[in-house]
């Protein structure tokens, strides 16, 4: 088994994805769902963390072009670009989700300069608003962004779309898709309950 198998896995042990298909929850954006992936608490598993940043190392060795800068989306994705900029000896840089309002007012913390190719750190990807968000920063400070990377994605069509129109690519570790096809593997939820949540999924 690979790294991605692994590392939904290790998601699952540490319950870092819920299910609770009769009360749902709710997204920052508003969206109802009843999953929620919740990858800050792999910080405190070292063998998963690790596991991540090794996967992360992955996809950008099998990049075409590679970065000068690793860049993390405040706040979840910056420990997981930490450790891949470790990993790589590369430098690092972090994305507040709205510039600071004293001293120097920054926005990106760290140093940037222009056309600098830069990939994005990101722990999940629901509608891939604040990924894009991040990424538009930081081709305002003139770096190229060669692909945004998270943990894991739910696959929503929303974001499929919204990474196309901005012309982003984004490529995730993990999946809804496979989180699924686990947890009806361990009977944790029934084929019907697994394919109400594919309609889910679908719906939104």
């Amino acid at each position: 088994m690979g790294l991605s198998y692994e590392i939904a896995r290790g998601l699952l042990h540490i319950n870092a994805v819920q299910i609770r298909p009769d009360h749902y929850f709710t997204w920052t954006s508003g969206i109802k769902s009843p999953i929620y992936c919740d990858n800050r608490l792999t910080m405190s598993y070292p063998s998963i963390r690790s596991k991540i940043a090794d996967a992360f190392v992955e996809q950008i060795e099998q990049m075409e072009w590679k970065p000068d800068v690793i860049a993390g989306c405040a706040t979840a994705g910056i420990p997981h670009a930490a450790l891949v900029a470790q990993k790589l000896n590369l430098p690092m840089v972090y994305v507040r989700s709205k510039p600071k309002d004293h001293g120097n007012e920054n926005q990106i913390e760290g140093k940037i300069e222009k056309e600098q190719r830069v990939v994005v750190i990101e722990d999940l990807i629901s509608t891939g608003g604040s990924s894009i968000e991040v990424a538009n920063v930081l081709k305002g400070a003139g770096a190229n962004i060669l692909g945004i990377l998270a943990i894991f994605t739910y696959g929503l069509e929303k974001a499929k779309q919204e990474f196309t129109d901005a012309q982003l690519t984004c490529q995730a570790i993990t999946s809804y898709d496979e989180i699924l096809k686990l947890l009806s593997l361990d009977g944790i939820i029934s084929k019907a309950e697994q394919h109400e949540l594919e309609q889910w999924r679908l719906s939104v």
